[in-house]
């Protein structure tokens, strides 16, 4: 039954860390809520980048609808504020089909965005200041960059990858035009649900953590990663769009254009790639509303999907 007007439509969350068990925990409990499943990456969100990305095939989703993946060509724009759009208008849809929305992700800022309800100012935009600060990253380095935001906003470099430069730029553009930082500015927003809201967690052991996330990017290189980052550059997609900043993409395009060895595009990507988990990790804690499982023990994943489902189904039936 659709839900009535005046009530909050029902929003499930599953976030943690890249590597932790997302993906399996989120088919099983899709299934016990009768859920469609939302993506919470910003990445997912390209066609052709699926590997570096773990975009789900098709023929591994189990039957459960997956809805923001493959919606963009990768030197198409893409910002927290469409996500968000696109998911109100998604959450909506699946609510009234009598399903239950699950956003599945690791993108802190996206998700919160949906959950909260952010009001994303329009602070407008100087072009010219960012052809200024892209010419300078391209001249300096991405690093010499972030070092600039560090010296104005140092909760917002924290938050961002110098690699991300598109919203190292943003953030600094904010500054620019308003004199007000991005971290200030979202530390200010409500955080009141928008949604009756039921958001879980996954953590585990650190070290843990760090083996699954080496593991995981050993498959994507035995599944072709080099050959999808390959495709993309012939296909012409720069080094220099924001898609192609992307953990996996960026060291391996290096590789292929010759800057460094494969050997060493691989280990600079196990190292970013354990820094950018502890930053997801960093940046889920703060939320208040998120009831935290501890996954390290897989002996116990039944125990701990049966203590999940029962969460679900107290909040929701």
């Amino acid at each position: 039954m659709p839900i009535t007007t005046n009530a909050k439509r029902p929003l499930l969350v599953l976030v943690g860390p890249t590597a932790v068990g997302k993906t399996k925990l989120s088919l099983q409990l899709a299934k016990h809520v009768d859920a469609e499943i939302i993506s919470g990456d910003s990445m997912q969100v390209y066609r052709y980048m699926d590997i570096g990305t773990a975009k789900l095939p098709v023929s591994q989703q189990e039957g459960i609808v997956h809805h923001m993946m493959d919606i963009h060509e990768p030197d198409e724009p893409f910002s927290v504020a469409e996500f968000q759009d696109r998911c109100t208008a998604l959450i909506e849809e699946i609510d009234d089909r009598g399903k239950i929305p699950f956003i599945v992700g690791g993108t802190g800022l996206y998700v919160e965005s949906v959950c909260y309800g952010f009001e994303f100012n329009q602070e407008g935009s100087d072009e010219a200041f960012r052809m200024e600060m892209a010419a300078f990253a391209e001249q300096h380095g991405n690093e010499a960059l972030h070092e600039r935001l560090k010296l104005v906003d140092s909760d917002s470099a924290d938050r961002l990858h110098p690699n991300d430069v598109r919203r190292v730029i943003r953030a600094l553009e904010i500054y620019h035009l308003t004199g007000i930082k991005m971290s200030d500015q979202l530390a200010g927003q409500k955080r009141e649900p928008k949604y009756n809201l039921c958001m879980i967690g996954l953590t585990m052991d650190r070290q843990l953590l760090y083996n699954r996330i080496e593991d995981r990017i050993d498959l994507m290189l035995e599944q072709g990663l080099v050959q999808e980052v390959e495709q993309l550059l012939e296909r012409g997609y720069s080094r220099q769009m924001t898609s192609m900043q992307g953990l996996g993409y960026k060291e391996i395009a290096a590789y292929l254009e010759g800057e460094m060895s494969y050997e060493a595009a691989v280990q600079l990507l196990k190292r970013d790639t354990r820094r950018f988990a502890k930053r997801q990790l960093s940046w889920f804690r703060h939320m208040k509303d998120i009831l935290w499982i501890d996954v390290t023990d897989s002996s116990q994943y039944e125990q701990q999907l049966l203590e999940i489902c029962k969460l679900t189904a107290g909040k929701f039936r």
